[in-house]
């Protein structure tokens, strides 16, 4: 098992400042087992609301919890939204408990059901298992195999490849309807797939309908389905008045190569290798390593690109600060125009081109190549 020693510490230290701290992400991604390090530690008690001896104890909550001292962490809250105005009473009890919620479902879900929490909730958010969590050293296994802790740490890469197909069948079986997704199962499972084809593209909302023989607004209805549940998300685009036409649809990305694998039926790294897809897995596989290194959050974060054919693969902007970076599959990448041309336009800080070789090393001015398994060292967080 692999411990996540920063996020156990990043919510114990929310945990000190909050009444309720609510802990998202996908399913399997590792929620509970955090939580119960978390719990360990303290006077906790657990409750899974996916357990029926669990869920019937919290029929009635308010009689169940007024006695509750320490922590208490609700596993699948989602399942049990009423619960959340209980929770703003016994939180402003002077010596009442503490709350740890976990749930699959995304924060802005969460906050529509939990609006009487304001002032006394934070979201963390727990993404899959990430480069600087397993070494450098395991970068190709973990861009392989993704970052799902099953999937990441079985014993070969066809035992993952099959937990990650069990769990993609799990998902829109058994999960997405849990999770009020209301889209049958072989639907989704196509639309999904389809939607491999263009991960680290921007999305056309048109074309996916046609092919699917749908409306736009029905694709849309699926995207932000998936992306609620935290099996894509979409990159925006940034504009602004530069005098150059801009493209201004989102690009979309899985958040988990490995799932994206799955649906691409690549089973080991040289299957990835020889895949016509390997750029763009690449692509999103490095994005998010910065933005992990970096600490920052999507709501900073963006790609660039004119219909003259300049583009920036991440935006990073912070305040006055405005980061750059290009990704690269190659151990020797070189300036291009399209990257002085977004140093330039852009008015970046900085470009950083992210490589597949071993070393950083300055390319132009306010341009460097930095290899991906130095950005723990070579890449200054944010945040």
């Amino acid at each position: 098992m692999i411990e996540r020693v920063e996020a156990r510490k990043h919510i114990e230290q929310l945990l000190r400042a909050y009444r309720v701290v609510a802990l998202v992400g996908a399913r399997q991604v590792g929620k509970t087992t955090l939580a119960r390090a978390v719990a360990a530690s303290r006077d906790a008690t657990f409750y899974d609301l996916e357990d029926p001896a669990h869920l019937a104890k919290l029929d009635d909550p308010s009689l169940f919890m007024q006695d509750a001292r320490g922590l208490v962490v609700l596993d699948e809250v989602q399942r049990r939204p009423d619960i959340f105005p209980v929770l703003r009473v016994l939180a402003d009890k002077p010596r009442g408990p503490r709350f740890l919620v976990l749930g699959s479902a995304s924060a802005e879900l969460l906050r529509q059901s939990s609006e009487s929490l304001a002032g006394r909730i934070t979201y963390v958010e727990l993404s899959p298992l990430g480069l600087e969590e397993v070494g450098r050293k395991n970068a190709t296994k973990l861009w392989l195999r993704g970052g799902f802790p099953r999937a990441f740490t079985a014993p070969s890469d066809a035992r993952s490849f099959d937990w990650r197909r069990s769990f993609v069948q799990s998902f829109v079986e058994r999960d997405a309807p849990q999770l009020g997704i209301n889209v049958a199962a072989a639907t989704l499972r196509r639309f999904w797939a389809m939607l491999a084809h263009v991960h680290g593209q921007t999305l056309n909302y048109s074309e996916l309908a046609r092919s699917m023989g749908v409306t736009d607004m029905t694709i849309r209805h699926y995207v932000d389905a998936l992306a609620q549940t935290f099996m894509v998300r979409l990159l925006p685009p940034w504009f602004e008045n530069l005098g150059k036409r801009q493209v201004k649809a989102p690009k979309l990305f899985f958040s988990d190569t490995g799932i994206l694998h799955t649906f691409l039926d690549v089973r080991t790294s040289g299957d990835l290798r020889a895949h016509p897809k390997v750029g763009a897995s690449w692509e999103g596989f490095v994005i998010d390593a910065i933005m992990r290194r970096l600490g920052v959050g999507r709501e900073a974060c963006f790609f660039w690109a004119t219909h003259q054919g300049a583009e920036l693969d991440l935006l990073v902007v912070r305040g006055k600060k405005r980061l750059g970076y290009e990704v690269k599959l190659t151990a020797a990448p070189s300036v291009t125009p399209s990257m002085r041309i977004a140093l330039r336009d852009l008015r970046l800080d900085s470009l950083d081109v992210i490589h597949a070789g071993q070393d950083t090393f300055p390319l132009a001015d306010g341009i460097r190549a930095v290899a991906l398994t130095r950005i723990s060292a070579d890449v200054r967080r944010l945040a």
